[in-house]
C-alpha cells in the first residue's frame, strides 16, 4: 500500500468517526423531539450518523459499508444515543449556536470523509463532490423522512451547497499539491465557515418566488 494511500486512508477513516459521533448525538436529539423511546433514539442515531456514509459506499461499490463491516461505527453510534438520551437534559440545554457549530462540523467531516473515500476508490472528481455531499447530507434526509418531516436539507439556508462547496475545495486541494490531510483541513475549514456564515447571516440559494 502507498504512503499517500495509507495517509487517505487514515484521514477518512478519522474524519468518519468524528463525523458519525457529531451526527449521531444530533439524531438522538431529533428522536426524543419526536417522542421515541429509546430503541427509537438509537435507530435514529444509527441512521441519521452513518446512512449518508452506507449510501455513499453502495454507489461506489466500497461493499460491505464500512457502518456494517466496521464495529467500531455502530458501537459508536449506539453509545452516542443511549447517552444522549439518558443525560437528555443537559444535551436538550445545549444553545443554538453551539448546535449549529456542532452541525457544521460534522456536515464539515463528512463531506471530507466522503470526497476523499470517493477519491480513493478511483471515482472522477465532480462524482467524487457529490459523493461527499451525499456523505454529509444522506443520513438527515432517511432521518427526517422517518421522523415524518420534510427534510431539514431541502429547507435551511445553505447545507448541501455547503458541503459540495468543501469537497471542491478538496478536489482543488489535492490538483494543486496539498497532502490529503492538509486538502482535508482546507476544504473542512470551508464548508463549516460557508455553513455557519450562512446559517447566521441567513444566506440561501434563489427560489421560485424570488425570496
Amino acid at each position: 500500500m502507498s504512503r499517500i494511500k495509507l495517509r487517505t486512508e487514515t484521514v477518512v477513516l478519522a474524519a468518519d468517526f468524528a463525523g458519525t459521533l457529531v451526527f449521531a448525538i444530533e439524531g438522538a436529539l431529533s428522536a426524543m423531539r419526536g417522542g421515541l423511546d429509546l430503541l427509537g433514539v438509537m435507530v435514529i442515531s444509527f441512521i441519521a450518523a452513518l446512512g449518508g456514509g452506507v449510501i455513499r459506499d453502495l454507489l461506489i461499490a466500497a461493499t460491505p459499508p464500512n457502518a456494517i463491516r466496521d464495529w467500531r461505527y455502530a458501537v459508536l453510534t449506539f453509545c452516542a444515543g443511549i447517552l444522549t438520551f439518558v443525560f437528555h437534559s443537559t444535551f436538550q440545554a445545549l444553545p443554538p449556536m453551539l448546535i449549529l457549530v456542532l452541525d457544521a462540523a460534522g456536515l464539515a467531516l463528512f463531506a471530507v470523509a466522503g470526497v476523499e473515500k470517493a477519491i480513493l476508490f478511483g471515482i472522477r472528481p465532480f462524482v467524487a463532490m457529490l459523493m461527499g455531499t451525499i456523505t454529509g447530507v444522506g443520513g438527515g434526509i432517511v432521518r427526517d423522512v422517518l421522523l415524518t418531516r420534510v427534510p431539514a436539507v431541502l429547507q435551511v439556508d445553505i447545507y448541501a451547497s455547503a458541503a459540495f462547496f468543501g469537497a471542491f475545495v478538496v478536489i482543488v486541494g489535492r490538483r494543486v499539491g496539498l497532502s490529503p490531510a492538509a486538502a482535508a483541513l482546507v476544504g473542512g475549514g470551508a464548508c463549516f465557515t460557508l455553513r455557519v456564515v450562512a446559517a447566521t447571516h441567513g444566506w440561501h440559494l434563489p427560489r421560485a418566488n424570488g425570496a
